[in-house]
């Protein structure tokens, strides 16, 4: 009997001991709490223990301890804001693998990235998911304020968390801007040549501001180094307080906005009740939240090993040769866009510093009290019209709008561009059968009959080769036209591309060619 009653006595304890750190471990949820909490059961104690984890939780402190009900709505959110800042863990969490492999040095950077994606377990994965989450975060910021604006989201005391969301877009702009330079390829070189440059174009400072971002009159290792530690230490240290500031105000003083017609009393009581009820976050939403963190990882893990087309690599960049259809980012492509049609100061500086000025103003500007979509016609049809500005904008961005280049070289440009794959790099070796094919002569069909499968993809691209040139010259452009693609096997698993076009001149009638050499080799990644 004694033996007994010390055996429970210090099972006892020892559950008291486990249940103890328990609750400091959880802020404040002891076993039982805890074991209700994760099957959903009422709380356990009075008062109300899930309450305790907001104020004495470091992680918890800046959520709330619960939302009404309507502000969850799917529709009303769509949970912009709670992937935005999903994605932010992610690039955060994958950006600091890559660092520990990368080295910010010209000699070098090129280098450690080939050997991130050929020779660290997973480090082609986690460079493609730093990439895809870093421009899936953008998209999900812009989607974010749009949201936030359509719904008037930034009225009244949600003002200022409007302007930290401005902040937090710029910082994201910023962030994957200055991520573009550090594999140190073609594309990204010159691309943060031309942005950089635009700095320049500032009135009064614009050559100091082009120096300090450059560390030198051209981008060389102190530009390099410049970007490599704005990218991993300021910007993001500026991401996460402003991260905080907005979570703060959002969760702890104005909580998420409701539904427009809850908040202007357009619906029926009942309904205005049911929408106002209190959901605890503990356990209900932070549930929901760790299934959306699950199903996000699992998603993008999914998504960028086996549907990805992988972070982009080029040559190593060449200060002494510009590539053709040189380009900014795709989120800079309608400031490249303004660049094309006014002077660079005016469109480059001055018009973009008054456009997110004006985005900064709009809780100030917009003086109507209503959130209703359809009682903000004003509003609502200026939000409507400037994104579609952007969208054309965008598209005037790219590099084959308002750049014109000679005919011949635009097709085979076309065909296998200087940087990017193109629809040449991406036929399988396989069907890349020795030979010489001219167009008007062999028809994109069983082009290949000594292979089992025949070669269907480049059948695609010597019929898409062959209808630009009949177009060249239906228009004119390349009269008397004779072209053809010449396949060599140079070497062993290397094999030798010759696209050549022969023309007379239209002003001159005197005969001209043009060919470029493309090598590819059966292992290539991405050339």
């Amino acid at each position: 009997m004694l033996k007994t009653l010390n055996i429970q006595d210090i099972r006892q304890k020892a559950l008291k001991a486990i249940d103890h750190r328990t609750r400091i471990i959880t802020a404040g949820l002891g076993l039982d709490e805890l074991r209700a909490v994760l099957r959903g059961d009422p709380p356990t104690e009075k008062p109300n223990p899930r309450y305790k984890v907001h104020t004495t939780s470091f992680l918890f402190h800046i959520r709330p301890r619960y939302y009404q009900r309507a502000s969850t709505f799917f529709s009303h959110t769509l949970r912009l804001g709670f992937i935005t800042a999903f994605l932010f863990s992610i690039v955060s969490l994958t950006g600091v693998i890559l660092m520990i492999y990368y080295t910010p040095s010209p000699d070098e950077a090129y280098q450690s990235i080939l050997i991130i994606r050929s020779n660290v377990a997973f480090g082609n994965l986690m460079r493609d998911m730093h990439r895809f989450g870093a421009e899936a975060m953008v998209v999900f910021t812009v989607l974010h304020m749009l949201r936030t604006y359509f719904t008037g989201s930034y009225k009244k005391e949600r003002s200022f968390t409007w302007l930290t969301g401005m902040v937090l877009l710029l910082i994201t702009l910023g962030l994957s801007f200055s991520g573009y330079l550090l594999p140190w390829d073609q594309l990204a070189y010159w691309a943060v040549t031309i942005g950089t440059s635009m700095a320049e174009a500032a009135p009064l400072f614009g050559e100091e501001v082009n120096l300090l971002l450059r560390g030198a009159p051209d981008i060389g290792h102190g530009g390099l180094l410049r970007f490599y530690l704005l990218h991993v230490v300021l910007l993001p240290l500026l991401a996460i307080w402003f991260i905080s500031i907005h979570y703060y105000k959002v969760s702890r003083e104005h909580g998420i906005s409701l539904p427009a017609k809850y908040e202007e009393g357009l619906v029926e009581k009942e309904e205005e009740k049911a929408g106002k009820q209190r959901i605890d976050l503990i356990p209900d939403l932070l549930t929901h939240e760790l299934f959306l963190i699950s199903l996000g990882i699992f998603f993008l893990v999914v998504f960028t090993a086996f549907f990805y087309g992988g972070a982009p690599l080029e040559h190593i960049a060449n200060p002494q040769q510009t590539p053709l259809d040189t380009m900014a980012p795709w989120y800079f492509l309608w400031l490249q866009g303004m660049l094309k049609i006014g002077d660079k100061t005016l469109m480059g500086i001055i018009l973009p510093t008054i456009i997110f000025g004006i985005l900064f103003a709009v809780p100030y500007l917009d003086r109507n009290p209503h959130r209703s979509m359809f009682k903000r016609p004003l509003a609502i049809g200026l939000g409507i019209l400037v994104t579609l500005v952007l969208v054309v904008l965008t598209y005037m961005g790219l590099p084959q709008w308002g750049i014109e280049l000679p005919p011949a070289t635009r097709i085979v440009q076309d065909l296998a561009p200087e940087e990017g794959t193109g629809p040449l790099r991406s036929v399988p070796f396989e069907q890349l059968y020795p030979g010489i094919y001219e167009v008007n002569v062999n028809q994109p069909s069983r082009m290949c009959p000594e292979l089992d499968f025949g070669c269907p993809e480049f059948e695609a691209v010597f019929a898409e080769f062959t209808q630009k040139i009949n177009a060249a010259e239906e228009s004119g452009a390349l009269p008397n036209v004779r072209a053809l693609i010449t396949i060599e096997m140079w070497q062993y698993n290397l094999i030798r591309v010759t696209p050549q076009i022969f023309w007379n001149d239209p002003e001159t009638g005197e005969p001209r060619e043009y060919d470029k050499q493309i090598f590819l080799h059966e292992n290539r990644l991405g050339h």
